[in-house]
């Protein structure tokens, strides 16, 4: 099989909706929308667009509802030029999220996760993944991911894996099968926290390492990231941004430039840097997958390392 592909995600297609305020209302009170906006979002959906807006080829195994919403996301993944081959569609209303983000870049979630959750082992399309070189599992059921993750080696897939909060609340002992057959794990530190009960992030990577030989990346926010690896470990800094706009999305941007960093042979070291600075320019913008373009990313580390 031809490898055409370079990233198949998979996971959660959700559709976002983002409104900006000065203030949180309380109950019977009501806040002036200041800003808005609509669009595909969750994290499969994330780092699909995101990959693609860096310069690579990418398609998406998630699920959608046959509605108004899911036709967003389709025609969202369409006009980005991901390939929606491996996307099913049901009868179940297409998931989405509410998030209202205030002057202070404090956000308030609320969501419906709907037809995303209903992505089934025999959803998983080994077409879709037979043409890829590298698989990215984002806040997908356990089941699901397995199965995934049996259909990546057979066709010797690289695989990155971020359990987010729902997958990491099951703990190490019951995601062993996972953690032991994926080659990098990106998870911020509320999902090493839950993973493992130990509030240390450092620790909490050890613990984790133990089980398995893949890269950590521990995602730390505005701390940046620790790496845990045999060929590097240590925190490397995010990159200062004034002016944040939306944070929400930022660990799918960076877990776009990381793969697309490492797939361009860039070294561990540099790809983590890459990512941050992808992540760094899409807090920047309204919307979960406002990832830049590789020239852009390129020209901001650059002028970072000039100053």
């Amino acid at each position: 099989m031809d490898k055409n592909i370079d990233v198949v995600t998979v996971g959660h297609a959700l559709v976002d909706i983002r409104i900006v305020v000065n203030e949180f209302p309380t109950i019977d009170l009501e806040s002036k929308v200041l800003n808005q906006s609509w669009g595909s979002g969750g994290s499969a959906v994330n780092v699909a667009i995101g990959v693609r807006r860096l310069g690579m080829k990418s398609s998406l195994i998630a699920r959608v509802g046959f509605d108004s919403f899911g036709r967003i996301i389709v025609d969202e993944l369409l006009r980005e030029g991901v390939d929606i081959s491996g996307l099913r569609i049901g009868f179940t209303q297409t998931g989405f999220t509410i998030v209202a983000i205030n002057n202070r870049g404090e956000i308030m979630m609320y969501g419906y996760k709907g037809a995303a959750e209903e992505l089934v082992p025999d959803d998983i399309s080994e077409y879709a993944i037979s043409r890829a070189r590298w698989m990215h599992i984002a806040s997908l059921r356990l089941d699901t991911t397995i199965r995934a993750i049996e259909l990546a080696r057979k066709h010797g897939l690289t695989i990155s894996w971020d359990p987010g909060r729902v997958l990491a609340s099951q703990g190490l002992s019951n995601l062993k099968d996972v953690v032991a057959n994926v080659d990098y794990i990106m998870l911020n530190e509320k999902e090493a926290r839950l993973m493992t009960g130990i509030d240390d992030y450092r620790e909490a990577a050890k613990v984790i390492a133990n089980e398995t030989s893949a890269v950590i990346l521990l995602k730390r926010g505005s701390k940046g990231v620790h790496v845990l690896s045999k060929e590097y470990t240590g925190e490397i800094p995010a990159y200062l941004v004034e002016n944040v706009i939306d944070t929400t999305g930022a660990g799918d941007a960076f877990a776009s430039g990381f793969i697309t960093g490492i797939l361009r042979g860039y070294t561990l070291r540099k790809a983590v840097q890459y990512g941050n600075a992808v992540a760094a320019l899409k807090i920047k913008k309204l919307g979960s997958h406002q990832v830049p373009q590789h020239d852009e990313v390129v020209e901001f580390i650059w002028e970072r390392e000039q100053g």
